[in-house]
């Protein structure tokens, strides 16, 4: 075997290096997709969970409040209990940090830094050169770490002899901070220092946002957690939480992400793997005189089973080797230059290594080897069904078979099965089967669907010869053309189904951005950092505005009318991600103000209606028309008996991915007493100018001192949201649209290559056709118009694939993986001009290719069989 190597399969590597060249360019591009991929998400996730864990330390249990804060007489309890051997109070809570003339997030956490070294060392405060060594417990000082003094301006190390500064507000005035040194949390900007300071500072005395407890040897927690919860006076808000929740909870809910953009780069290695079947299926079909030689010369079928075999594997071998190399180089590139979010939002404000992995880098080259031994093992089969001596007379062939198309209908009708799976952990895996059964079911069913279209064709063109010479041979050679053409039917259909759900998300977010920005101009507070993707607290939890300063807003010269939003973080269920609370205005009917996915219901009298976002439905089981507990006992209202949440609607919220919960305003005011609000939307007058109005807005806050200046509030006009919303999406999505074209490119290989070992072999037809009057230019029309049939049959099958995987995506795979649901919108003329590029570059390649057989000398190609 390694002599039939060594000779036989290196010549005809030799003899075709490029055809070769582009299946291990499929098979490398699809493996450096996807470990890159995985080695990007891997870093920054494994990035992320340090800088948790260098926050939240290691204690055995944590206590935190559903929602804000809570009273410290909280922390006393817990003190003195004889089962908790320490506890350390935190307060935390998002501020602004001044860095020249600009206004960064910068979260800041008050501690008790006797109680740090044994549960959370990296949050220990560590004294500068200059400062004094018990600066820690003085108020007026503030420990960063490298991150805050990267966003602040200040160097990595502070100059001895120097003084620093740094100016933090939160929800009152500017506070100018001495820095007194640093601390060793890694993750993003952090500000550190005594608790009883901030508290005073910030004006958030007797609060608390967490206490992390030390148990006592043998402490069972249930139980300990269950005496606590039915003692007397235990507040009803309290949660307790495992120290590696916060990470854990990113973990889980980032690997939705994190598996769809792994599965969407495999698109590559699924197309490579069409491709090494198209390259080694033509090779066999070339070599099959010489195969059955071999067969003659003592050569078993199985023999040259494995032949094909090794050669597909080598091709897999070099091509997942140079895989992994160079997506080692592109995931360090992209942490350098991209960070670690591909879009997501799950990893803000970190800052990732390469961490490199020996087990992802086998299992993606495993990968790539697998694809290239499934390309391989079809032509291998043929290879060994060869029949020896009728394929030396130049009479035999690998026999078809006659019934692909039950194999097809078969796997089509698994497809559908599969696709009304539920998911397993929160990953679509039946979809995705389904998916893969689909395309391999259709991609089988070429055979059958060039029949079915060109018998029906061909008679249209009996009267022109060089059409009927074209499409005959598609009719006649149908195999041949069916493996010519499935790597661009396979890239061609998830190019499409790929176009089609992004032009359907982007459509729905458009839509859904007309119902929930009706106003003009939106007014908040910036006294907090956004938060991203990973389900942490939303600035607009400690940023309000009153209502004497709504009231002003409205008198405003070219003010017609204003509207308000409130928000709160609630921390439903310790597991999950905190869920936000919005009371806004629905005067005018929850359906006029809510994107909902269904009719509202009416509220039964005596309870309090409320409309849960997509998410809530899944997590929660918030259904509607059902009573929603977990809320009451969240908001921790007092004094005034239970009260009952009726699940009126559901609507559609692409801003909030782990679930948002909508109220009356009204309703709010009275359960909680709260007036202040978080957001100011503006109806402006017909006529009032925008810069005007905004110019007022900010004299305004300036005069009156709201959220500090004219500098804390931020004014975006609706069309500016708007730009940015869809921005975000497309930067989302870019990733997608550059694997369409690698999958495409593939494809488009593989046609080249087909034709060109089909020209290459039929030198002796084209011989013959000149021999009877043919001219050069009307063989290479004959070839281009072959090549033009192929590829209209694989782009319409590629289209109709397509566009049911894209159903698939749309209405099985994002649901599953995001808890939310879109619109399906078909962009035909994208769609028309993508599959109309396809054929085109077909046509072209088929002629570049024929251009070569066509020039060989006639006579000594049509003498090769005298």
């Amino acid at each position: 075997m390694r002599a039939l190597l060594t000779t036989f399969s290196w010549q005809e590597l030799r003899h075709h290096p490029w055809r070769n060249a582009a299946a291990v360019l499929a098979v490398m591009l699809g493996v450096a997709l996807a470990f890159s991929v995985q080695l990007i998400n891997a870093s920054a996730l494994d990035e992320f969970s340090s800088a948790v864990r260098s926050v939240n330390g290691q204690p055995d249990l944590e206590v935190r409040a559903v929602q804000g804060s809570f009273d410290e007489a909280v922390f006393g309890r817990l003190a003195q209990h004889p089962q908790v051997t320490l506890a350390s109070p935190v307060l935390e809570f998002q501020s602004l940090a001044l860095a020249g003339a600009r206004q960064v997030p910068m979260r800041v956490i008050g501690v008790d830094a006797l109680a740090l070294p044994t549960i959370a060392p990296a949050l220990m405060p560590q004294p500068g050169k200059n400062a004094d060594r018990f600066a820690m417990l003085a108020p007026g000082h503030v420990f960063l770490n490298a991150s805050a003094r990267n966003v602040l301006g200040l160097a990595a190390e502070a100059v001895e002899g120097d003084a620093e500064t740094v100016q933090l507000r939160s929800s009152g005035s500017w506070q100018r901070l001495e820095v007194a040194g640093h601390v060793a949390a890694t993750g993003a900007a952090l500000a550190v220092m005594d608790i009883g300071a901030a508290q005073d500072l910030f004006d958030k005395v007797g609060q608390l946002s967490r206490v992390d407890l030390r148990l006592a040897p043998g402490t069972d927690r249930a139980t300990f957690i269950a005496s606590l919860q039915r003692s007397p006076g235990w507040p009803a808000g309290l949660q307790f939480a495992e120290p590696g929740d916060a990470a854990e909870r990113v973990s889980n809910l980032s690997r939705a992400y994190r598996v769809n953009l792994t599965v969407l780069a495999l698109v590559a290695l699924f197309t490579g793997a069409f491709l090494v079947f198209s390259v080694l299926a033509l090779s066999v079909a070339k070599r099959a005189q010489q195969f059955a030689l071999l067969g003659v010369l003592g050569l078993t079928p199985r023999e040259r089973l494995r032949l094909v075999l090794i050669e597909s594997l080598v091709l897999g071998l070099i091509g997942s080797a140079a895989g992994l190399a160079l997506g080692t180089a592109l995931a360090a590139f992209a942490l350098r230059v991209l960070g670690g979010d591909l879009g997501g939002g799950y990893f803000q404000g970190v800052a990732p290594t390469l961490h490199w992995s020996s087990g992802s880098a086998l299992l993606y080259g495993a990968l790539g080897v697998l694809a290239a031994l499934v390309g391989g093992w079809w032509p291998a089969r043929a290879a060994q069904a060869l029949p020896e001596a009728q394929t030396l007379k130049g009479l035999g062939a690998a026999p078809v078979q006659s019934k692909s198309h039950w194999l097809a209908l078969g796997l089509i009708a698994a497809s559908a099965g599969l696709a009304n799976m539920p998911a397993v952990g929160g990953i679509p895996v039946a979809a995705y089967l389904s998916v893969g059964c689909l395309l391999v079911g259709g991609i089988t069913a070429l055979p059958w669907l060039i029949a079915l279209l060109y018998d029906r064709v061909a008679p249209m063109f009996a009267q022109r010869v060089l059409p009927m010479l074209a499409i005959e041979r598609a009719r006649r050679m149908r195999g041949t053309a069916a493996v010519a053409v499935s790597g661009v039917v396979a890239s061609l259909s998830l190019a499409v189904a790929l176009t089609v759900m992004v032009a359907s998300f982007r459509d729905s977010v458009t839509h859904w951005l007309d119902v929930v920005l009706p106003a003009d101009l939106y007014l908040r507070a910036t006294s907090s950092g956004r938060s991203g993707n990973s389900g942490t607290q939303s600035s607009s939890d400690t940023a309000t505005f009153s209502p004497a300063f709504v009231q002003a807003l409205a008198q405003l010269p070219g003010v017609e009318r204003t509207g308000t939003l409130r928000t709160r973080s609630l921390q439903l269920d310790p597991a999950q991600p905190a869920v936000t609370l919005i009371a806004r205005s629905l005067e005018g009917g929850a359906a006029q103000a809510l994107p909902l996915v269904g009719p509202a219901l009416p509220v039964p009298a005596g309870q309090i209606g409320i409309y849960v976002s997509e998410p809530m439905v899944e997590l929660y089981g918030a259904k509607p028309g059902a009573l929603f507990a977990p809320l009451s006992s969240a908001l921790g209202v007092a004094g005034s008996g239970p009260v009952a949440f009726f699940v009126a609607g559901v609507w559609r919220d692409y801003a909030r991915q782990f679930g948002a919960i909508t109220m009356d305003a009204r309703d709010f005011e009275r359960l909680t007493g709260e007036r202040e609000v978080s957001d100011v939307s503006l109806w402006l007058a017909p006529g009032a100018s925008e810069s005007t109005v905004q110019a007022a807005i900010r004299e305004l806050a300036a005069r009156r001192g709201s959220a500090g200046s004219d500098s804390s509030i931020e004014i975006s006009s609706v069309g500016q949201i708007r730009a940015t919303s869809l921005r975000i999406f497309d930067r989302s999505f870019a990733v997608t649209y550059w694997l369409q074209a690698v999958a495409i490119a593939i494809g488009l290989f593989g046609i080249a290559a087909s034709f060109s070992a089909q020209v290459l072999a039929r030198r002796k037809e084209f011989g013959l056709l000149a021999h009877l009057g043919f001219t050069r230019r009307q063989v290479l029309a004959v070839v281009a118009g072959e090549g033009a049939a192929w590829t209209a049959i694989g782009a319409v099958a590629g289209l109709v694939l397509g566009l049911a995987v894209s159903v698939v995506l749309v209405k099985v795979v994002n649901p599953q993986s995001f808890h939310w649901t879109m619109d399906l919108l078909v962009p035909w003329t994208r769609l028309l001009v993508l599959c109309g590029a396809v054929v085109v570059a077909g046509t072209v390649t088929a002629w570049l290719a024929g251009r070569a057989a066509a020039g060989k000398d006639v006579v000594l190609a049509v003498k090769e069989d005298w």
